[in-house]
């Protein structure tokens, strides 16, 4: 650990003994608890006493957030909604090199400039409209209430910002396409005009039309979604994404189709799916995540996964298992808008770990730093780089 490290943990410590360390210096010695032993030249006689109490006093709940976070998937039953937490989701566990590392989110304000890069905050609920006309709405500008009218079809948006399609009952609706698209840095949830629910992550579009009419209710998907689709056995619902195509006529599922990612992956949390590729299709239930590897021809495995992991950004958290830095720093880029550089050698060691997407990056570049990762920041370019 280098010095400038060393010295602020004593600092901090310094000022946990007076108590008058603020909580997110309660959150930084919590996240480095575990790292010293007592005969480190960080712990002194002086400080001895106040360390125990702080590992005493996180201890207690440490074996129980491990064995939750690598517990065996479950079946969600039918009706439960989002996923619940059985651990906060605020809980960061990092292992990396044998380590674990928790910290407690303080839910800081997105614009908190002593903790964060210049310009570099959160991403937040924003998001463009494009309309069949080619008319691009900036849908955290508009302003509450009717935002559009076409083909026989109001748009309105709620006071919680969703948006929500209505026929208009003095016209004859036709079915024209629109898009929604986050950026990087950028989340939205629609309700589609069959009342399907959408949550859109980070740098992620789904296209579809203003009304669903025929035998199927089909829309197309880029990024990463979430889905509540209404049950309507007469039109099944399918989205098309990379690779592959997904059938329901009513369930709650996640997709994954980012183009840097190497896998596709969709995963089932209520209901059944068919997914379809260009050589086969499968059949997955809750608990089932069907993946295709980009660099293959095509065909469709399945496994079973962690549900809280897979869904943990609809939920406010990034959630890492088994990731590379190049992994994590993927999801890092598209939530923060930022680009990533990397330079030198990366490490093979894995990440696990959450910790809440309302997070300061210089929380998150703190956490990792503890594992030997430096960054260099500029403007909006992150430079990465590895070294003991």
């Amino acid at each position: 650990m280098d010095e400038p490290n060393k010295q602020y943990f004593i600092q901090i410590l310094t000022k946990y003994r007076l108590g008058n360390a603020t909580q997110e210096e309660i959150k930084f010695l919590e996240s480095y608890y575990n790292l010293f032993d007592l005969n480190d030249d960080l712990i002194t006689d002086e400080n001895e006493a106040d360390y125990l109490h702080l590992k005493d006093a996180i201890k207690a709940n440490v074996d129980e957030r491990i064995a939750q976070y690598t517990k065996k998937p479950v079946t969600i039953p039918s009706g439960s909604g989002w996923i619940r937490y059985a651990v906060a989701a605020s809980i960061l566990l990092f292992l990396s090199v044998g380590t674990y590392f928790f910290v407690r989110d303080t839910h800081k304000a997105n614009n908190s400039a002593a903790n964060t890069y210049k310009g570099i905050v959160p991403g937040t609920n924003k998001a463009t409209l494009t309309l069949a006309n080619g008319t691009t709405i900036s849908l955290d500008d508009a302003t509450n209430g009717q935002i559009a009218k076409q083909a026989g079809v109001k748009i309105t948006k709620t006071a919680d910002g969703q948006i929500v399609y209505q026929a208009d009952a003095t016209m004859r609706e036709q079915a024209v396409q629109n898009t929604v698209t986050t950026p990087k840095g950028g989340q939205y949830k629609i309700i589609l005009p069959d009342g399907t629910n959408v949550w859109l992550n980070a740098a992620s579009s789904i296209t579809y039309p203003t009304v669903f009419k025929g035998i199927e209710r089909q829309v197309t998907l880029s990024g990463e979604g979430y889905f509540e689709v209404t049950k309507n056995k007469a039109m099944p619902f399918r989205v098309k994404s990379a690779l592959q195509t997904i059938e329901v006529l009513g369930t709650h599922f996640n997709i994954n189709a980012y183009a840097d990612e190497a896998l596709v992956k969709t995963t089932l949390l209520e209901g059944s799916v068919k997914v379809t590729s260009a050589t086969n299709s499968i059949l997955i239930v809750p608990g089932e995540q069907a993946v295709i590897n980009r660099a293959g021809n095509g065909d469709i495995t399945k496994q079973q996964v962690n549900l809280d992991k897979e869904v943990a950004w609809k939920n406010g958290v990034f959630s890492f298992a088994n990731e590379d830095i190049r992994g994590v720093m993927r999801q890092v880029s598209r939530w923060y808008n930022i680009d990533v550089v990397y330079e030198g050698d990366m490490p093979t060691e894995k990440f696990f770990g959450e910790i809440s997407r309302s997070s300061n990056l210089t929380d998150v570049f703190r956490i990792l730093e503890l594992n030997n990762m430096r960054f260099a920041v500029q403007g909006k370019t992150v430079k990465v780089s590895y070294g003991k």
